[in-house]
């Protein structure tokens, strides 16, 4: 299952061009680029040069290959003959993929936040050659619309400024520079470490804007924030609030039973356009799955509640049948644009591939049929898109939960395992119609720092669950990675692979969240060398990203061509490097006893102080490295033959609790434990019989005396979580 972007391109006109240089790049995003008459460059030293010796400005943009309103410049721009002349004669043109070079888009986004107030992609920056920003915005039509200036309109103005007040331009890039590299240092770290009324305030301001109705938080548009549930779900463990608990569990069912869950496939989409999660922007992210998948599966840990456990599940069976390479890699996306009509692929539209007129229904299945799943999936004539921002939905419905079954079994005269019956046998001829249709692009590049949140949710689940093919998964993303983005003599990662070629140096996300995936991986199978790779790689991060003045850590490492060296502590659609490598560090310093690490966490989270004290609510995931660090860790060993029946109940006891703070560590007298008992005395004194499976539960390393029962256990667990 592989594309790559050439698949956006289907006329005669546009395949008959010469390519650009991007026809060189890996990135689909660059690819889909590469038949336009833009002369493109893609980032690097080649049209820095020209952009010198020609004294021209540089036009940079910025976007991703699932990116609807890219697309839509591209059809409406780039493609157009006039208006790339324009841009080959006044610009030395540079295309990036913002999934590949997130240091370049961080840098210029926050150009285009400080001008505007706001940002989005594409991303549109012009810049002088030495690369300073003096012009940004995002998305520019042909001609002036949407109180927008017209493209080519604004090309020519800039063109201008850039001649007759070049001293000008020039001044007004160097000091929005300034300003950037004023604003990246101005964390001011804390002298103390927050206290436990930092995660009370926190509640109280997501409470606020909880919408308790529909679910999630705020107004329209709503997105998934899966880093604040799992902030709310460690809060209600610790603080025992219910309305934490409510609010997790109730906005995961209004967000699975409206459109943004695709209910055929599976799999969450980007966002929602309006309060009721009903329309979705339709493209499916990799890290979305990824953050979901882990908090529905936390969300049963806490309620018992299966439901958020099949979901869970449902998540990663998409992700593996749709998002994972032959070789174990997951891929980034599926787009949200694609063709309804399969004999011209080169119009599409947002959501085609999803949206079912009522009529194609009531072709596939019979009356009754139709009745139920039209009134369970809340379809009709005059279509259900309650939102439809441009236009393009028509009478086309979204599949969502409009009735519950034992609403539609009653108003259909039908026992509700009837009802049940139907809609599953209804989803399976639609989703087999469905797939007959062009499919999204896919973008088939394997991200290390995704990966590493996917490798998670499938460690987590297997753990949780038992499946062996979520295990399975777990390690083939793990082992795609080391061997081929890990280069062990140089003790580097690379961020992108695609089409065997692993490149880009990684960012501080792809270290800390390949961290996390792998000491989940360990506990999920308790192989050293997983929490071996995990402390290299943390060391690895703490020497290429930390500020030789503390604090946060760094998003980028060391570029000549990246101006400004940024420390994100806020958590968008991902969570904040800096969080997750904190709550690395605490974790760490837990399994290996390396108290420095916790006191190195500490700094980062102080570091934050003033977003914990000001506006707690946009750091959940700091907000969850500071629980750790205040709360009492245990160490749980259970020691025995892995395979043992024994051994695998002790594991389910301690495995079916939601206890975030707790490592797990195995004994059974191998090489493993040999390894980390040279690191941890009290795991190397623990020395279960051939026939024997025990479990220890220690405090400080400390361990209380062995037990062998389950309901032995599960006592000793509850009074180290109390």
């Amino acid at each position: 299952m592989s594309s790559g972007g050439e698949d956006r391109h289907g006329d005669a006109e546009i395949a008959d061009r010469e390519p650009n240089r991007l026809i060189d790049e890996k990135s689909p995003y660059l690819q889909q680029h590469a038949y336009n008459p833009v002369d493109w460059y893609p980032w690097g030293d080649s049209a820095f040069e020209r952009a010198r010796a020609e004294d021209k400005p540089i036009f940079l943009s910025i976007g991703y290959s699932t990116c609807h309103w890219c697309h839509v410049m591209e059809r409406e721009s780039f493609e157009d003959s006039e208006i790339a002349a324009l841009m080959n004669d006044l610009f030395v043109n540079i295309k990036v993929d913002r999934e590949e070079r997130p240091d370049v888009d961080r840098m210029y986004m926050a150009t285009v936040q400080a001008l505007t107030g706001s940002g989005g992609w594409p991303l549109s920056v012009w810049l002088t050659p030495d690369l300073h920003p003096f012009y940004a915005g995002t998305y520019y039509p042909p001609e002036s619309r949407y109180g927008r200036p017209g493209f080519p309109d604004l090309l020519r103005q800039l063109h201008r400024a850039w001649v007759e007040q070049r001293d000008q331009v020039v001044d007004s890039g160097s000091k929005i520079v300034d300003a950037l590299r004023a604003q990246s240092g101005g964390l001011e770290e804390a002298a103390s470490l927050p206290s436990r009324s930092a995660l009370d305030r926190a509640f109280r301001q997501l409470h606020s804007s909880w919408d308790r109705r529909l679910g999630g938080f705020g107004e329209a548009p709503k997105f998934p924030r899966p880093s604040v549930f799992a902030f709310l779900l460690r809060h209600h463990a610790s603080s025992g609030d219910r309305d934490a608990l409510e609010m997790t569990l109730s906005s995961l069912r209004k967000m699975w039973a409206g459109g943004v869950y695709d209910h055929l496939g599976g799999g969450f989409h980007r966002y929602s356009v309006d309060a009721y999660w009903r329309v979705p922007h339709f493209e499916k992210m990799l890290y979305d799955q990824a953050q979901l998948a882990s908090a529905f599966l936390e969300a049963y840990l806490v309620s018992g509640d299966v439901f958020f456990a099949e979901v869970s599940l449902d998540v990663l069976d998409y992700v593996a049948r749709d998002l994972r390479s032959p070789e174990g890699g997951f891929y980034s996306a599926e787009d949200a644009d694609s063709a309804p009509d399969p004999s011209r692929p080169e119009h599409k539209e947002e959501g085609a591939f999803y949206l079912w007129e009522r009529a194609e229904v009531e072709a596939l299945l019979d009356p009754p049929a139709t009745e139920v799943v039209c009134l369970h999936y809340g379809l009709s004539e005059a279509g259900n898109t309650i939102s439809d921002p441009q236009g393009e939905l028509g009478t086309r419905n979204v599949l969502y939960r409009a009735a519950s079954l034992e609403s539609v079994a009653e108003q259909c005269g039908l026992a509700v395992d009837a009802a049940r019956r139907i809609v599953h046998d209804a989803g399976s001829r639609l989703l087999a119609e469905r797939n007959r249709r062009p499919r999204p692009h896919l973008d088939d590049k394997v991200i290390v720092a995704w990966n590493g949140l996917m490798l998670s949710a499938f460690a987590r689940a297997y753990q949780v669950m038992g499946r062996p093919q979520d295990l399975e998964a777990a390690r083939g993303a793990a082992a795609f990675v080391r061997d081929r983005l890990w280069d062990p003599d140089t003790r580097s990662l690379r961020r992108r692979f695609r089409a065997g070629e692993a490149r880009f140096a990684a960012q501080l996300d792809d270290y800390a969240f390949l961290v996390q995936g792998l000491l989940d991986l360990y506990e999920a199978d308790f192989d050293a060398a997983w929490l071996e790779w995990a402390e290299a790689l943390q060391e690895e991060l703490l020497e290429r990203f930390a500020d030789p003045h503390g604090g946060a850590l760094f998003d980028n490492p060391v570029d000549p061509h990246v101006l400004v060296r940024s420390k994100e502590l806020y958590d968008g659609a991902e969570p904040s490097g800096n969080a997750i490598a904190a709550l690395d560090l605490v974790r760490l310093s837990w399994f290996l006893d390396r108290p420095e690490w916790r006191e190195r966490a500490a700094e980062i989270v102080r570091a934050a102080g003033p977003f914990l004290e000001r506006a707690p609510h946009a750091v959940p995931q700091m907000l969850v490295a500071l629980d750790h660090l205040l709360s009492e860790p245990s160490q749980v060993v259970v020691g025995g033959a892995l395979e043992a029946p024994e051994t695998r109940r002790l594991l389910e006891t301690v495995r079916s609790r939601f206890m975030p703070h707790r490592v797990v560590l195995h004994a059974d007298g191998g090489e493993g434990q040999a390894r980390l008992g040279r690191r941890l005395p009290f795991l190397d004194g623990i020395r279960p019989g051939p026939e024997v499976a025990v479990a220890h539960v220690c405090r400080e390393y400390r361990c209380e005396l062995p037990v062998s029962s389950p309901e032995a256990l599960a006592e000793a667990l509850d009074r180290a979580a109390g």
